[in-house]
Parts: structure tokens; C-alpha cells; sequence
């Protein structure tokens, strides 16, 4: 089974250019059967699928439930929560990547770094928390070792980070605009129809491969050197997401409807959180 794992579309993403009828049309016109959206810190385009898609249009596609979260101190992270498992804290960005491995653990998720010998700030092995303890690694449940938007030189890295821990490696376009997309796939030795049976299998760490092209048209490709005021500005834009998303973190366990399994971690967590 073909998957497109990290794809981007207008519905959940602002700065993307694809809509998630485009992007399936053109997966599909490529051979893939099916991708796991991972729109930054929401789940908008997976709730416009179910509500506007799923069963009406493109019904021999799967469309799996993720998610690309922005952690405070340990860049972007690539989540997926079993079938019908929503939990509100992934869409408040921010949280330390050590409370965010619990919280996914404890609810039957699994996760990993998305390009994570990348840009700093952005990708886990150029932040704090991995010079601080590099032995986070063994935590993740798998390592993007392909992503078509990255240099060679970065997911070999990557590969390699993959294979030293002994991780299942993933591959995604981490597309934006149309041309990109599919350029990064996963093929799996089995088909799935869920975000359960993906993890379920991912648990039996089968032999998966993840490949692609490299997409050399990224707006850091267009930038050169001058790509490092993009990174800092994006260390401005999550430092101060996180502070504006803490007091929605902490009032989490009064937003209505509260996820039951997940209440007693949040709110051993806030309560921490807020000391």
C-alpha cells in the first residue's frame, strides 16, 4: 500500500495551496492509495473530509487522521491517534516533547520527528532538547527518513538516525503546493483502512519503504542564504504561539467535552504546568 505521509492541504493549512480534492486526485493519478493528513497543530481538514468527502467522493482512497505538532522545545512532530481517539491539546501547540510522548503513548498513539535533521528550531535533532538528551530518540515510534521538501544531505541524516535507534523510517512529500506533492511515499507491506490498523501494524516494525524525489523549488531553495531569516523568524512565531496557546493549555481540562481517557494525564499535567 502506497501512503503519502505528510501532506499539507488548504483546509487545514494556511500557507498551503492544495485543497484535499486536488491533492487525492493527484495521488491517485500517481499510483498511491491513500495519505495521512498532517496539517500544523489541527485536525480542520480531516473534519471537512469526514463531513464533506468521506463516502461521497473518492471512496477507493484512504485518508488517515494525523497531525504535525509543534512542540516547544522539540520541533516538529509527526503524531497519529488510534481511530475516533480526539484529543484537544494537539491542536494547542507548544507542549514540551517529553509530556507530548506521554500523552500519545497513554492514549494508544504513536509518533516521530518529521525531517528531523532539518532546519533548527523546526526538526528535532537541532534543538535543546536533543543536545540535552539525545536518548529521547528511543521514545519515537518512527523517524521521517524521507521528506521530498528536505536535502539529500538531511534525510540521509535522517536514515541513518533511523537505523541507529532502531526505528521504522517513513517517507512524505510534506507538500504545499501542487507540484509537490506525491513526491515522498511510504509503501507498506500490508493495506490499512485506519489510523488502528496503520499503528497496529507500525507496532510489528515490518519492513516499509520510504523513497521519493527531492522537490529543489521549496521557498528555502528560492531563498539560499538568506533561508536563515526564515528560520529565526520561525523560532519568533513558535516562541510566542506557545505563549499564547499556554492558558488554553491550561484550561484545558474545563473545555467542553473533554476527551475522558486523557483527563487525568491533562490535569496531572496542568496542575504541574501551572506550579
Amino acid at each position: 500500500m502506497k501512503l503519502d505521509m505528510h501532506c499539507h492541504v488548504k483546509e487545514g493549512s494556511p500557507d498551503s495551496k492544495v485543497s484535499l480534492d486536488e491533492y487525492i486526485t493527484i495521488l491517485k493519478a500517481n499510483g498511491f492509495d491513500g495519505m495521512l493528513i498532517t496539517d500544523h497543530d489541527t485536525y480542520n481538514a480531516y473534519r471537512y473530509w469526514k463531513k464533506n468527502m468521506k463516502d461521497k467522493v473518492h471512496e477507493d482512497f484512504v485518508v488517515l487522521k494525523g497531525i504535525e505538532y509543534d512542540t516547544r522545545d522539540g520541533g516538529h512532530i509527526l503524531v497519529i491517534m488510534p481511530q475516533g481517539v480526539k484529543m484537544r491539546l494537539l491542536e494547542l501547540k507548544g507542549l514540551p516533547v517529553s509530556v507530548l510522548i506521554d500523552l500519545v503513548h497513554a492514549n494508544g498513539g504513536i509518533l516521530g520527528p518529521a525531517h528531523p535533521c532539518g532546519e533548527p528550531y523546526m526538526s528535532f535533532t537541532n534543538t535543546k532538547r536533543f543536545y540535552k538528551n539525545p536518548e529521547i530518540m528511543k521514545r519515537f515510534d518512527f523517524v521521517e527518513v524521507f521528506n521530498a521538501c528536505e536535502p539529500l544531505e538531511s534525510n540521509e541524516k535522517a536514515a541513518k538516525l533511523a537505523s541507529k535507534y532502531g526505528k521504522i523510517g517513513i517517507g512524505g512529500s510534506d507538500a504545499h503546493n501542487p507540484t509537490a506533492v506525491g513526491m515522498g511515499y511510504t509503501e507498506l507491506p500490508e493495506y490499512v483502512t485506519c489510523e488502528t490498523e496503520l499503528i497496529s501494524l507500525f507496532r510489528k516494525k515490518p519492513q516499509i519503504e520510504a523513497g521519493g524525489m527531492l522537490y529543489n523549488k521549496t521557498l528555502k531553495d528560492k531563498l539560499g542564504k538568506a533561508n536563515k531569516i526564515l528560520v529565526y523568524s520561525f523560532w519568533v512565531y513558535n516562541t510566542a504561539g506557545e505563549l499564547m496557546k499556554r492558558r488554553q493549555r491550561r484550561r484545558k481540562s474545563t473545555l467542553e467535552n473533554p476527551m475522558t481517557a486523557i483527563d487525568p494525564i491533562e490535569i496531572e499535567y496542568l496542575a504541574s504546568y501551572k506550579a
